[in-house]
């Protein structure tokens, strides 16, 4: 992440994050370190002591963690429900959009920043071309999504 970059969040992600944040502090933080007080207890050379060394890097690990969550947490810029269609239906971030390829079904994305973007979940990122492609457009708009795969072209359906 980008110094001070700011990091669009859901509400519901926002929460998720933080509930993250609360259990590493509170639960995780006090079973490494009694993982490590076990692992000193049991002694032997430190230098051989491999429960030891896992727990250390353990402990690395939730606390690089802690870390992340807390800078991120620091920069989320939450995307109220209010805002989630903008003035006539345009699509923004937390819209609820339902496309439709030629020939297919419809589908209904949630546009959500990159960090909870989730495609099995229906939620796509406001950067993926997809994304991309329908932010400031309408329903009844027609896009064209420029992807890896090749070209598609969606019509919107809806925006709530």
């Amino acid at each position: 992440m980008a110094d001070q970059q700011v990091v669009h969040l859901t509400r519901e992600g926002y929460e998720k994050f933080e509930a993250e944040l609360n259990y590493l502090r509170t639960v995780r933080r006090s079973e490494v370190a009694e993982r490590l007080r076990r692992a000193l207890e049991e002694g032997g050379d430190l230098v051989e002591n491999a429960e030891y060394e896992d727990a250390k890097n353990e402990q690395a690990f939730v606390e690089g963690r802690i870390q992340q969550l807390e800078t991120l947490l620091s920069r989320a810029q939450i995307i109220e429900e209010q805002e989630s269609s903008g003035p006539n239906g345009v699509v923004q971030l937390n819209s609820v959009v339902t496309v439709q390829e030629e020939g297919g079904e419809p589908r209904t994305f949630h546009l959500v920043g990159r960090l909870e973007a989730n495609p099995s979940e229906g939620k796509i990122s406001d950067e993926s071309p997809l994304g991309r492609a329908l932010l400031g457009k309408q329903a009844g708009d027609t896009v064209v999504v420029e992807a890896p795969d090749g070209q598609f072209e969606y019509r919107i359906l809806s925006v709530n």
